[in-house]
């Protein structure tokens, strides 16, 4: 149908499709044929001209259009050209008991395109997404796998923050097949270009035997105390479930798991795991927030339980009141999403990172010194871009004169706070796909002047565990090998 100025005539607009005229019941255009005139009607007014042409061109088979007293399809069709003042009028079916509700489907399932459960399905395969907009009591009973369950409350709140491609397909899903189609017409006004509603909703997604699941639901108490999580896009209810699905172990409970570790019981992460075989010393109380006056002489492990119980009941702690060591690390690491390394010595941290190589786990590293700290993330199988491990950065320790303990050479008691923190984000990130974790980067800060810096970690290809070499060279008596290097 192509435009031409054409002739002034008038076009009659029926009851239901007067809502896409602001409620005028003719309009006028310039035209030299009756298609001309319905794509004018259409520029003037979006919308409409889906209610009476097919995605192909043609008339749809629920509206007629006459001219005068004949019907177009018995004179030339859209083809049809129109003299100076003609008068056309669209005459759509029209059931006389239909009530509003049932106009307005009817006007929806005009411009919105449906698919079927097995399309839809093909389509989020293919990279579409799906919109679960039941309610909460509805979704707890089964949901499609990967699906976005926004409920139609907060659909137009949070959709951009989760789909800001404005091209990707998304289609809506209900119970039914009718909510979905005024969500769908909210995503359209939003801007979205590739809208689709699911015919039958999940009733027949089930019915058609497509994949199901039944996602993890937070009671009401969990809602109230991550409110601020579930309000944020990037995290939302299917964040929070992953945190509470995820499992951090953390190589110590000293200056850097503490802070590490309440930080991370706090935001929901339902598994951690707390290594260490030492107990409460009164001088670890200016640094190690976990502990207290009253438990000095207790296992740090069953001292940092009590504090992260007491913070967040609904998580699970498990303690291991033991040495890491060759023997035991891979059991101990078993099961584990990362690794929070808070140790405080180098046979330890170079055990920790040879495992965490050999099993492709994540390790978050920190260390304090004085008024300085360091935090990076060694991962060479990062999929983003290849990191380097701990011994890419020191292939042997340094001589005891460089780096005394924190008993040696002290440390300001905040920083360890600072650091453990930053790992404790670190872990986060990773858990929910967030961001641009440190893996490549070490972070430096440096309390005195107040200053952050930062500095490009290179991984080793000659590396004798994660290098291009092939097998996994071993563990070695560690204390041994950091002593023949000083």
């Amino acid at each position: 149908m192509a435009e031409h100025p054409g002739e002034l005539v008038v076009i009659r607009i029926p009851t239901p499709l007067r809502s896409y005229t602001n409620g005028a019941d003719q309009v006028a255009v310039q035209a030299t044929t009756v298609g001309d005139a319905i794509t004018a009607l259409g520029d003037a007014h979006p919308g409409i001209l889906e209610r009476v042409v097919a995605p192909d061109g043609s008339l749809r088979q629920f509206v007629n259009i006459y001219l005068g007293a004949d019907d177009i399809r018995v004179l030339h069709g859209l083809v049809t050209p129109l003299p100076a003042g003609a008068v056309l009028a669209i005459v759509p079916a029209v059931a006389g008991g239909a009530g509003g509700k049932e106009r307005r489907l009817n006007e929806l399932r005009a411009v919105i395109p449906e698919l079927t459960p097995l399309e839809a399905f093909g389509s989020q395969v293919r990279g579409g997404v799906l919109i679960d907009i039941r309610e909460a009591d509805e979704i707890a009973q089964g949901s499609p796998p990967n699906a976005l369950r926004l409920g139609r409350g907060f659909l137009e709140l949070r959709i951009e923050g989760l789909v800001p491609d404005y091209d990707q397909p998304v289609m809506t899903l209900c119970g039914g097949g009718v909510r979905s189609l005024f969500a769908a017409e909210a995503l359209r006004q939003l801007g979205y270009r590739q809208v689709a509603s699911v015919i039958g909703g999940y009733s027949r997604w089930k019915a058609d035997g497509l994949p199901c699941e039944l996602p993890q639901t937070m009671s009401n108490e969990e809602k109230e105390r991550y409110s601020r999580h579930l309000s944020m896009p990037e995290v939302g209810e299917a964040g929070q479930a992953k945190l509470l699905d995820s499992k951090v172990l953390l190589v110590g409970a000293g200056g850097l798991g503490c802070p590490a570790a309440l930080y991370l019981a706090a935001a929901g992460v339902g598994t951690l795991g707390i290594v260490d075989d030492d107990r409460v010393d009164r001088s670890n109380l200016q640094r190690q927030v976990l502990h207290t006056h009253g438990r000095i002489g207790q296992l740090k492990v069953d001292s940092a339980r009590a504090s992260l119980l007491a913070l967040n009941p609904g998580i699970h702690i498990e303690t291991y009141p033991e040495r890491l060591t060759s023997s035991n690390v891979e059991h101990l690491f078993a099961g584990y999403d990362l690794v929070v390394d808070g140790s405080d010595n180098f046979p330890t941290r170079y055990l920790v990172n040879d495992a965490c190589v050999k099993l492709e786990i994540p390790n978050i590293h920190g260390s304090v010194y004085r008024f300085e700290g360091q935090v990076t993330v060694f991962w060479p199988g990062y999929a983003e871009r290849r990191g380097p491990c701990y011994r890419c950065l020191y292939p042997e320790p340094p001589p005891p004169e460089l780096a005394p303990s924190c008993a040696e050479a002290g440390v300001l008691g905040v920083l360890p706070g600072i650091v453990g923190l930053l790992q404790a984000t670190e872990a986060i990130k990773l858990l929910l796909d967030l961001g641009d974790p440190l893996v490549g980067r070490l972070l430096c800060y440096d309390a005195l002047p107040g200053r952050f810096s930062e500095y490009t970690l290179l991984p080793d290809p000659s590396c004798a565990y994660c290098g291009d070499h092939g097998a996994f060279p071993g563990y070695v008596d560690y204390t041994a090998f950091c002593r023949a290097a000083a």
